[in-house]
């Protein structure tokens, strides 16, 4: 891949920019998919679909770039490959199809979710597979305290993703597109319990990675997921607001915010 160091650093330096901007604008806007979904977003596609679609190109991009790379076999970056891949097997073709209820997602929202897909992929794979220094992840790296740590992280961090997704789901009958407020797990905590899950996921690989552009990954996943979660957690005060005037809740994160 012929992408010079000083290239790669400029663009993790505007993606970081761009995640800032993003941060700010979601505050303002409400993205119109799930919970929040709105008719002004446009044309619509089955949530099924949607979702696979928009998120599958990271998977399939990040297969490519581990192919053609030399390092492939490479047992840490081969890890760190198959750490990432997990999450995107998972969220691309399993988490699609346990989807209950009829919801849509506007085609703009898909589209803007699989551009930043693919640019993630070709950050995350230039970096572990073509630009990381030769010496960068000795073997020695699986038993350092960032890798350690950031697995354990990682793993922590996608365990409570998928159950919170999975208390989401069991609040729905097959074919009902109601929403109710989860009250199980972590959301007896904070209203995007999956959220959380997701931030700590991706903190976590920034963290085994110890790399740039996993930092610029987690900056991105929160920035679009906090604003997210303060705007359903407004959301579930208009339609449940006994229930949460009652409640200890906080929007993302367990007794702060």
């Amino acid at each position: 891949m012929n992408i010079s160091p000083d290239t790669f650093q400029l663009v993790l330096h505007i993606m970081v920019i761009l995640a800032a901007v993003v941060f700010v604008a979601l505050y303002k806007i409400k993205a119109g998919y799930g919970i929040l979904l709105n008719e002004k977003w446009g044309a619509t596609l089955p949530n099924r679909l949607a979702w696979m679609l928009m998120e599958a190109p990271v998977f399939i991009v990040m297969c490519y770039l581990w192919v053609a790379s030399p390092v492939r076999w490479n047992t840490v970056p081969f890890i760190f490959f198959l750490l990432f891949q997990m999450h995107y097997l998972q969220r691309s073709f399993v988490f699609p199809w346990l989807i209950r209820g009829k919801n849509r997602m506007p085609i703009l929202i898909m589209l803007m979710g699989m551009v930043f897909n693919v640019a993630n992929a070709l950050m995350q794979g230039h970096w572990i597979f073509y630009l990381a220094p030769a010496d960068r992840y000795p073997i020695t790296w699986l038993t350092d305290i960032r890798f350690l740590l950031g697995v354990s992280l990682f793993i922590a961090g996608m365990g409570i993703n998928i159950y919170s997704d999975k208390v989401i789901r069991e609040l729905r009958a097959q074919g009902d597109t109601k929403h109710y407020l989860p009250e199980k797990g972590l959301f007896s905590y904070v209203t995007s319990a999956n959220y959380f899950g997701e931030i700590v996921e991706w903190l976590g690989f920034a963290i085994l990675t110890w790399s740039y552009s996993g930092f610029v990954f987690f900056i991105w996943t929160f920035a679009n997921l906090v604003p997210r979660a303060h705007a359903i957690y407004n959301t579930y005060l208009e339609k449940f607001g006994e229930q949460m005037e009652n409640s200890p809740k906080k929007r993302v994160f367990p007794f702060i915010y």
